[in-house]
């Protein structure tokens, strides 16, 4: 499948009002997927979801998304532009898919430098934090970097912590990652405050979030897709359908591209950003800390 790319600069608009759906991410009264549940409550729940499916998280996601996961992260990462020295966060992370291509990114850099007589510039120690609320998760990250030897020189460090209160310094981080986990968590705006405290000035905030389709064909089909398909998937390989169809109806309660931008444009960050891909089956948001 190819990737449809499509970027939306915002500039300093006054932004439309959010629509009920986005209201209801702000309310005392939160979403479980197409349920309402107090905030208390979701946590709780979403946690028991990301328990239940640690094990079989990035099995499930080459299965639901044909492999093109893997695409989107890299895609991710090259917007990042890692470099040697940098400290990054990133967060809900736990399996470490996104932070060992990170390292790999780095390394590959590194060796460029080493190559050109730049080893001056390369002493400088690269810590890549991985922080997830849920330890499971962690859990299998952990694993899978001691099983590919990411980390061993200690540019991995693994935090168990909550995205709505980071433990980190402020501006402390080069830059801040989220994948697939921001439309999980209870409040937004409190995520976006956070990766604006700890990014030093200069630093990016990006998120891949899967997003929302425009084209009505394309829209339809992956509606029937996602709803009849996805959910079965889990109930095959995972044995846990519930989970998988929260996770479908969580998308759909996550706020659409321009109103998300609108958060993050509101949280502080300039020269907000989005690119589609897949059509808006997925979307990077960026922004950065002036």
């Amino acid at each position: 499948m190819a990737l449809g790319i499509v970027t939306k600069r915002l500039g300093n608009k006054l932004f439309p009002a959010l629509s009920s759906t986005s209201r209801l991410l702000h309310s005392h009264a939160t979403s479980f997927g197409f349920k309402h549940v107090n905030e208390e409550e979701k946590a709780r729940m979403v946690g028991d979801v990301f328990t239940s499916v640690a094990k079989n998280y990035d099995t499930m996601n080459d299965l639901m998304s044909a492999g093109l996961h893997r695409l989107w992260k890299e895609r991710l990462v090259s917007m990042l532009n890692p470099f040697p020295g940098m400290k990054h966060l990133d967060v809900a992370g736990g399996t470490g898919d996104v932070a060992f291509r990170i390292l790999d990114n780095i390394n590959r850099v590194k060796q460029r430098g080493l190559q050109d007589g730049f080893n001056d510039a390369l002493e400088a120690k690269t810590q890549i934090y991985v922080c997830d609320i849920n330890p499971n998760m962690l859990n299998v990250g952990k694993q899978r970097a001691a099983e590919k030897g990411y980390g061993e020189d200690g540019s991995l460090v693994w935090v168990e912590g909550n995205a709505e209160s980071l433990s980190f310094q402020d501006d402390s981080m080069d830059g801040y990652t989220i994948a697939f986990g921001i439309r999980n968590v209870t409040h937004i705006e409190k995520v976006l405050s956070e990766a604006h405290r700890v990014l030093k000035h200069g630093g990016r905030f990006l998120c891949l979030e899967l997003s929302h389709v425009s084209l009505p064909i394309f829209k339809e089909l992956y509606d029937l897709y996602s709803f009849s398909v996805i959910p079965r998937i889990g109930e095959m390989v995972a044995g846990d359908r519930e989970s998988y169809q929260y996770l479908v109806e969580s998308i759909r309660r996550f706020p659409p591209q321009e109103k998300f931008a609108s958060m993050i444009a509101d949280a502080g960050f300039q020269k907000v950003e989005y690119e589609n891909l897949v059509g808006g089956v997925v979307a990077i948001h960026s922004g950065i800390k002036i």
